[in-house]
């Protein structure tokens, strides 16, 4: 696979969760910190987005936010005050008749309409394309900006419109698709961050490519840096300073990451897992995920379920 898909695929847990909303007049809705991810998309009208010791964003029709680490916040009709905000009703409430619906016609004008989600989210391997998300990415909607991200939303709200035949596939596989999305929309948009940088750089990103293409592989630094169309020591010195460890120790770091994630999602034997990330034995690969992690497989599959 590729980076992002990697780095996704390693933290995803169940499937995502999202309600379609509607409320007018006067409103404010609180929601915890919640050890996921959650998103907003305005369908029609607007709001305000206050993130805990943030400042208020301003959400208008089509535009999308993601709060990667899943910071508590609170939606409003417009910029509250502190004793505004402690008054929130809880979102869980929304569903229950604790906002306020519009209650007809004349009073369109103030309704807003969203949809709100949350990803489930294993954060104990997080891959740091990730962690290096700030708390809120906001991809305001603007003409010819971010068009897969407005298909992927044209098709959840017909999804949720109509309840056809098979939405419970398509749902969570259309929530997945926003995801990769709304975080490909930042990569390629952001001009702070170590990652948007390396994914930039045509010599690191030929290398990462490389590696998460076929991790098992037997890769050296002279592999890569052929692969990058480079050499040895200008692979070594630009993929070091754009993605903060030498390619090998990534390498190193990325298997044991997979390793992880295949013990915590499959049944396979430790031989497949060790054999899938590119170790000799399941004895080898213990010994790694015991000085990487401070404990063995065995250990972290037997572990507690993530949140």
């Amino acid at each position: 696979m590729d980076v992002v898909s990697d780095a996704i695929s390693a933290v995803r847990v169940g499937q995502p969760s999202s309600d379609r909303v509607r409320v007018g007049g006067r409103w404010c809705a609180r929601l915890a910190p919640y050890e996921g991810a959650g998103f907003h998309i305005v369908l029609r009208g607007s709001c305000w987005l206050l993130p805990d010791g943030g400042e208020p964003v301003a959400l208008g029709a089509g535009d999308a936010v993601l709060l990667p680490h899943g910071t508590g916040h609170v939606i409003a009709d417009a910029p509250a005050d502190a004793e505004t905000v402690a008054r929130a009703v809880p979102f869980d409430r929304w569903a229950d008749g604790g906002l306020p619906r519009p209650p007809g016609t004349a009073s369109r004008a103030r309704e807003v309409e969203m949809l709100c989600g949350k990803y489930r989210l294993d954060r104990s391997h997080a891959h740091p394309l990730l962690t290096e998300l700030p708390p809120l990415v906001h991809l305001p909607a603007c003409a010819g900006g971010h068009p897969e991200l407005r298909a992927a939303i044209g098709l959840l709200e017909g999804e949720l419109d109509q309840r056809r035949p098979g939405a419970s596939l398509a749902l969570p596989s259309l929530l997945d698709l926003l995801f990769v999305y709304m975080i490909r929309s930042w990569t390629a948009e952001s001009t702070a961050g170590a990652w948007p940088a390396a994914l930039g750089d045509p010599v690191a990103a030929a290398a990462l490519r490389a590696l998460h293409s076929d991790p098992a592989a037997p890769w050296t630094v002279d592999r890569l840096a052929a692969e990058a169309g480079v050499s040895r020591p200008t692979l070594a010195r630009r993929f070091t300073a754009l993605v903060g460890r030498p390619p090998m120790a990534y390498l190193t770091w990325w298997r044991l990451t997979r390793a992880a994630a295949l013990l915590r999602d499959t049944g396979d034997p430790l031989a497949t897992v060790a054999r899938r990330v590119g170790y000799a034995s399941p004895y080898a690969l213990s010994h790694a995920f015991r000085r990487e992690f401070g404990t063995t497989p065995g250990q972290y599959r037997n572990g507690p379920v993530p949140p």
